[in-house]
Order: C-alpha cells, then structure tokens, then sequence
C-alpha cells in the first residue's frame, strides 16, 4: 500500500507501508525520471523499505563483495557497495536540475545536509568527511572519540537533468547484513544506527523528520523555471 501525497511546490511524497522489490523500485524510477523530463511530471520523493539485499555501484569492486547472502543488483547509481534491508529508510528523489540548478556537486552537497538536519532532529550529529562518502557520526556514546561510523548512505544518477536513486538513513537494521559486503568499500570504519546510538524512534517520526528537512533544505528560497 502506498500513501501519497503533494505539496504547494509542485512535489509528491510517496510513502510505501511493505518493503518494495528492488528491480520494481528501479522501473518506478526510470519510468518517473522520463515522464518528468518528458511529460512534465511532479518530481517525486518516494519514501521505502527493501527486502534485504546488496547493491552495487558503477566503482564497485568485486572483491568488496564478501558474502553473497543476499541478492545483488547492479544499481547504475554512483558509489559502490552496500546494503539496503527493512529497518533502513530508503528516500528515493526523482528531481528535475533544470529547474533546481544544473550542479551536481551541490546536489550532492543538499542531499547530505538533508541527512545531516534530519539527524539533528533526533540530536545526533551527522558530519561529512572527505573522501568518504555518505553521513558519519563520533561514537563518543561508547567512549571512543575517534571511533567514526557511517549511519546514511548516498548515491546518485543524473539522466538528463533528472535525479534518481537517493539517500539512506539507518533507524534499525540488523547492522550484522553488513558483514557481506565493504560497505562503499572502507573497511577501516564501522556502520551504526539510531537504534544502536541509544535513539529510540519510530519510522513515521523519521519520515517527518525528512520531509521537514528536505522542506528546509531543497524548497525555502529555491526559484522554479518554467
């Protein structure tokens, strides 16, 4: 079942309430991205879960992938490997940059401050680090100020000025699925979550946690061209 809805700035949230296959989630997609560029379509941010499996960006490296427990699916997205299973919040945004600036580089820059202020709903601060993709946090919860997991990951396509694929947030999954893989091929960091920081929050608590950032971050002050 999927609740739906729009917003004044022309932008429909999609919220699915049973995980979603990820070859259907890909369909879905490409076949809004085109209708979007081609038919003048809401963009979309679609809000999921998915079965657990792996996924595999266009600099993946083979030897990254440890343990094929899970399905594997070659993704097209940017980045490497990693893993998506229920307990993740999935925010897929199908976006048009000809209206919102044609800058990858600052989307990418949005897409992590989404994550960061969602984050700072719940009081966790997430940081960006060079040459690391995704959203970190310190694990001074346990002590170790120099300890440094990953708790969301990001990874993107651009077709023809049109986003897809998105970010992930961990709320709480089974951080053991992770084993399988190098997760966007750094081994010398962990992956966390809320549930693992001690941050005790329900799925819908973060769906508005994300729309209010996203609000924030991708609609106050933006100019739409028409």
């Amino acid at each position: 079942m999927t609740d739906s809805s729009t917003c004044s700035t022309d932008l429909e949230w999609r919220v699915e309430n049973q995980p979603v296959g990820y070859a259907e989630a890909l369909k879905f997609m490409e076949a809004r991205a085109a209708a979007i560029r081609d038919e003048g379509e809401l963009e979309c941010v679609w809000l999921l879960e998915h079965p657990p499996l792996y996924t595999a960006g266009t600099s993946a490296n083979v030897e990254d992938l440890l343990d094929n427990r899970f399905p594997v699916y070659v993704a097209g997205r940017g980045g490497e490997y990693t893993y998506h299973g229920p307990g993740q919040r999935i925010c897929y945004a199908m976006l048009d940059l000809k209206r919102r600036g044609e800058d990858v580089r600052c989307y990418v820059h949005h897409l992590e401050e989404w994550i960061i202020r969602t984050l700072a709903v719940f009081n966790v601060t997430g940081e960006r680090r060079k040459g690391r993709p995704g959203v970190w946090v310190r694990r001074t919860d346990i002590g170790s100020p120099y300890r440094e997991d990953k708790i969301a990951a990001l990874g993107v396509r651009i077709r023809r000025w049109v986003t897809l694929h998105g970010v992930s947030i961990n709320l709480e999954p089974d951080l053991s699925h992770y084993e399988g893989i190098v997760p966007c091929g750094i081994s010398e960091h962990g992956v966390t979550s809320l549930a693992e920081l001690g941050i005790i929050a329900t799925m819908p608590e973060l769906d508005m946690a994300l729309r209010e950032a996203f609000q924030e971050v991708f609609e106050n002050g933006r100019e739409t061209k028409r």
